[in-house]
């Protein structure tokens, strides 16, 4: 089954609710039992944020199996956009079928349509399903990330 996949519109991502709920249960293990927002939070940030699109994974029947979060980012040294994966999530059920890789090929047709460098992401040293198959498909970067923490209380 080859799921379809396409841009959600700002006033459409209520629609990812379900999915941002499974996504938030599923990090809290990852990131250790940190508190994440409530779905409609989320979607609410989704349906405001400026640069933030959103690429939806459905099947036949128009139920929502997965998203990416993407947006552009500028490549000063080179002078060049790339593209930044912020969020990839394919609910439990429908995992094995390949609808992470197939929105990640959508990512990267978007890209480069857009004229991107690159497309880049980060994953959490916990999520062990997801690092297995960025391993297969992509080639890992070269550099750390760090974080500074303004709010101490959001984890990341």
């Amino acid at each position: 089954m080859t799921p379809h996949i396409a841009p959600l519109p700002r006033d459409q991502r209520h629609r990812l609710a379900p999915l941002l709920a499974l996504y938030a249960q599923e990090m809290r293990g990852v990131l250790s039992g940190a508190e994440v927002a409530t779905p409609e939070a989320q979607a609410a940030l989704l349906a405001r944020h400026p640069a933030a699109e959103v690429l939806l994974a459905e099947d036949a029947e128009g139920r929502a199996l997965g998203f990416a979060i993407l947006f552009d980012l500028p490549e000063v040294v080179f002078a060049r956009i790339c593209g930044n994966l912020d969020d990839l999530f394919v609910r439990p059920e429908a995992r094995g079928r390949g609808i992470a890789r197939a929105l990640i090929a959508a990512a990267i047709a978007e890209g480069q349509a857009r004229g991107w460098s690159h497309l880049r992401w980060i994953v959490p040293e916990g999520d062990v399903a997801a690092i297995a198959l960025y391993e297969r498909i992509a080639t890992r970067a070269d550099w750390r990330s760090y974080v500074v923490r303004l709010d101490p209380g959001a984890s990341l």
